[in-house]
């Protein structure tokens, strides 16, 4: 579900998905078509090894293919989910003001995904979209809103319980607003997620981030 980091100077923003991806969301309830496990496969490679200053590029490839993807699949809610957090990571990549027309993108995606089935990807759509109303700059800048990021992050975790992405992106959401020791108890079942078949890459970058904040937050990896 490095689903974004934003910040905001003189009404600029930028939004980055967290290695997300922050941002990659869990693993399928069933394995996803090819063509889609395709788009994940180069979001995980575009996301978490190639170069920093080369991504942007790089999701915008992935974003014309998402744009085929989803023509031909309209209605498929991994390739939904997977596409909203491609148009996320690269809203993230891009920056400036440009950046919030990809995140509307992706939110019209996972939106769409939920209303089809919301627990597809268990549920990654929404702790996507929860992660996206939290990064997102509220009005009049942006679309962002605590109250909805906190209603679909908790709707993520009902998804998904034990997942990592779903428990460190509440934790997060909740670290970033002063509840340190609610997070902590996130992290920590975070750390406790089963490997994802295949996601190797996404899962070692998510449990680095899952010890660093639990570091930051004084908290006991153990």
């Amino acid at each position: 579900m490095k689903l974004l980091t934003q910040t905001r100077r003189s009404g600029i923003f930028t939004l980055a998905l967290l290695l997300t991806p922050l941002l990659a969301p869990v693993a399928a309830m069933a394995a996803p078509a090819a063509e889609v496990a395709a788009v994940r496969d180069q979001w995980e490679q575009i996301n978490f090894v190639v170069a920093e200053a080369e991504r942007e590029q790089h999701f915008a490839q992935l974003v014309d293919t998402c744009d085929s993807l989803l023509a031909a699949q309209p209605d498929d809610p991994q390739a939904l989910t997977w596409c909203g957090i491609v148009e996320s990571s690269y809203a993230g990549a891009a920056g400036g003001l440009g950046a919030l027309k990809h995140a509307k993108a992706a939110r019209k995606h996972f939106e769409r995904a939920i209303g089809i089935d919301p627990v597809a990807v268990n549920g990654a759509a929404l702790t996507s979209l929860g992660t996206l109303y939290a990064r997102v700059p509220g009005w009049p800048v942006g679309f962002g809103n605590d109250k909805k990021a906190r209603q679909y992050l908790e709707d993520g975790l009902k998804a998904n319980p034990d997942g990592m992405d779903s428990n460190f992106f509440m934790a997060e959401f909740l670290a970033h607003r002063g509840h340190d020791e609610e997070a902590k108890r996130y992290l920590q079942q975070a750390l406790k997620a089963p490997p994802r078949p295949g996601r190797a890459i996404s899962d070692t970058a998510r449990r680095e981030e899952v010890e660093a904040l639990l570091a930051k937050l004084g908290g006991d990896e153990s």
